[in-house]
């Protein structure tokens, strides 16, 4: 395959295409190998040992949303709690990953206001400071929003 090309130069008369495929091709199958190795390594069966001064994995984990309605029970990924479960969840999510722990309160704008304040200072009590109040924008202004302490 040649592109002819205009031009009064004769290094470019007669450029072929052809390595430049064979290149890309031979990239294209190093990546696909490369990836299948990798991942072989990530599913080979391990059994880590126990060590005595371990800390937990910490990651990024998902938001964990608390949500309030209008009699004022808190729910989480649709189970209700009372406010002691939800003191003992935040603690638990709390120590499982120290610092990282994130919360998005969601209340119904009819609920008492003791009810957010009391999830707010079930917040605090697990050392969590990263926690949002969610909030609806204006009528027709755009998606909920949070506003954070």
């Amino acid at each position: 395959m040649t592109i002819a090309i205009r031009n009064k130069s004769r290094a470019l008369e007669s450029l072929t295409m052809t390595p430049l495929i064979d290149v890309v091709f031979n990239l294209l199958i190093f990546f696909l190998v490369a990836a299948k190795f990798a991942e072989e390594e990530r599913e080979l069966p391990v059994q880590l040992p126990d060590a005595s001064e371990a800390q937990p994995l910490i990651a990024r984990p998902r938001e964990l949303f608390i949500n309030i309605d209008r009699q004022g029970r808190y729910y989480i990924s649709g189970k209700r709690m009372s406010l002691g479960e939800l003191e003992e969840m935040l603690l638990a999510a709390w120590s499982s990953n120290p610092g990282r722990t994130s919360v998005v309160i969601r209340a119904d704008e009819s609920c008492r206001l003791q009810a957010v304040v009391s999830a707010i200072n079930a917040c605090k009590k697990a050392h969590i400071s990263d926690y949002l109040l969610a909030t609806e924008a204006g009528a027709g202004q755009g998606p909920p929003s949070a506003t954070g302490p």
